[in-house]
């Protein structure tokens, strides 16, 4: 009789823990959720990966810059933009057109231009310049002068104008999670991290090669849909975001999804399971297709729009026809507890607009004039201080004015004045440093002859 007593006082207390646990865990749980549903919406993420090398894969980095742009001109800014480009298609010696991308045959948009920002370091940007200047001399006859003004892009002072925060090898599984997860090495600077928090909206887009489950990075090693499914659990118990889209256009993209269960996720893919995700077209002149049809009908959804449309993300899913897509896009909604028709695509496309609120209107002041309403209310403010101060400005010699008239007299001071302000009045810098590079080229061949 004591012996079954002892055995039910024990089962008991187990029972009394095992009960505890769980309703701390639910509370937790549940407490941690309200919060989440309360926190406002303060700031806009994006994270653009292109997970391909090789040329014959061109369409997929300009599948990225593509939707780099696209955010970057609905109002998300450069520093809450991470992205990943695993080649370098606008450098490759197979480039018709160097330095520059096109996701269209007509070449209106070049995806590499001054609204790309890849940073190289000092040492790299100096191997850049020296191929660059290589392949000049390799290409010379098949360029004239007007070619170069839209084949070099390089400023006095600065490095290469196009900014990648992860590029080429650094384009990894490794990396990548790294990223979404926060859990950096201490020497990776704050540009190539992920800073976002509980308010913020995260579009993860992601292109390149995959299978049922997985994607491919440079060819060599694969994310799995557990490897993502992990990641993004880490983050929404780290708090990371608030609500997170997650776009993948490659082949059996939906089976990437399949194991996410972390609340406030949405996820969108090209294909479902068995299907692949096609091109759009050929670009006969670069020699290999240049957009997929998911990217490109992406594309034509958001330039109907600007950073202060109230298109809904409704209206962007039901907008992919398995006809021009030649395979069913797929979204996965039973994660994200709003309504897709109450959400504009701005939400995760676009910035937050930060509103300052005042007591009454005013009138904006140019620069220039609010300078000098500052200078005038200085000097009167001086004068009401001393009444008795007086100024004599025309008694008074500038001490300095002997150094002045002295410098202008100074024949090389003149030349050298004649020089900065002809280059200040150059409507195109970057053309006079094109050609400046252009006049090296003989330089260059000589110390090379000399050396060898």
């Amino acid at each position: 009789m004591m012996m079954g007593f002892k055995i039910y006082s024990l089962f008991s207390f187990k029972m009394s823990i095992f009960l505890f646990l769980f309703l701390h865990n639910a509370i937790a749980y549940s407490s941690h959720s309200s919060s989440a549903d309360t926190t406002m919406h303060t700031n806009n993420w994006a994270v653009l990966v292109c997970t391909s090398r090789f040329w014959f894969n061109y369409r997929h980095m300009a599948n990225t810059l593509s939707l780099y742009r696209t955010v970057k001109r609905l109002g998300i800014p450069d520093e809450r933009i991470i992205l990943m480009l695993a080649d370098d298609m606008a450098c490759n010696a197979r480039n018709k057109y160097p330095a520059q991308v096109f996701n269209n045959e007509n070449h209106r948009l070049n995806l590499y231009g001054d609204n790309v920002e890849v940073y190289y370091g000092p040492f790299q940007s100096a191997i850049f310049c020296y191929n660059l200047i290589l392949q000049i001399s390799v290409k010379l006859y098949l360029l004239n002068v007007q070619k170069f003004d839209q084949f070099m892009y390089l400023k006095i002072g600065t490095s290469c104008k196009v900014k990648v925060d992860y590029r080429g090898y650094e384009v990894t599984v490794e990396n990548f999670l790294r990223v979404l997860t926060g859990r950096h090495e201490t020497a990776v600077p704050r540009s190539k991290r992920l800073l976002s928090d509980e308010g913020s909206h995260i579009l993860l887009y992601m292109t390149g090669h995959g299978g049922d489950e997985f994607l491919k990075f440079q060819d060599s090693e694969e994310l799995q849909s557990h490897d993502l499914a992990d990641a993004v659990k880490q983050m929404k118990e780290k708090r990371r975001f608030k609500e997170l889209l997650i776009m993948v256009d490659t082949c059996q993209a939906a089976t990437l999804f399949n194991q996410l269960h972390s609340p406030g996720v949405l996820a969108i893919g090209s294909s479902m399971k068995g299907e692949n995700s096609y091109s759009h077209h050929l670009d006969s002149d670069v020699g290999v297709s240049v957009v997929d049809r998911f990217t490109f009908y992406t594309l034509a959804f958001f330039e109907r729009l600007n950073m202060y449309a109230n298109a809904s993300l409704s209206s962007l899913f039901t907008s992919y026809d398995p006809n021009t897509l030649m395979s069913t896009a797929y979204y996965r909604t039973d994660l994200y507890r709003r309504h897709l028709d109450e959400v504009p695509v701005t939400n995760f496309f676009g910035s937050v607009m930060e509103t300052i609120h005042t007591d009454s209107a005013y009138r904006a002041v140019p620069r220039k004039m609010s300078k000098r309403a500052g200078i005038n209310m200085a000097v009167e403010k001086s004068v009401e201080h001393d009444d008795r101060r007086t100024l004599i400005d025309s008694n008074v010699q500038d001490p300095t004015s002997h150094i002045k008239t002295k410098d202008q007299n100074c024949p090389f001071t003149r030349t050298m004045n004649t020089f900065f302000d002809k280059v200040e009045r150059i409507e195109h810098p970057d053309s006079l440093v094109n050609y400046g590079l252009i006049l090296m080229l003989p330089l260059l061949m000589v110390s090379v002859w000399l050396s060898s």
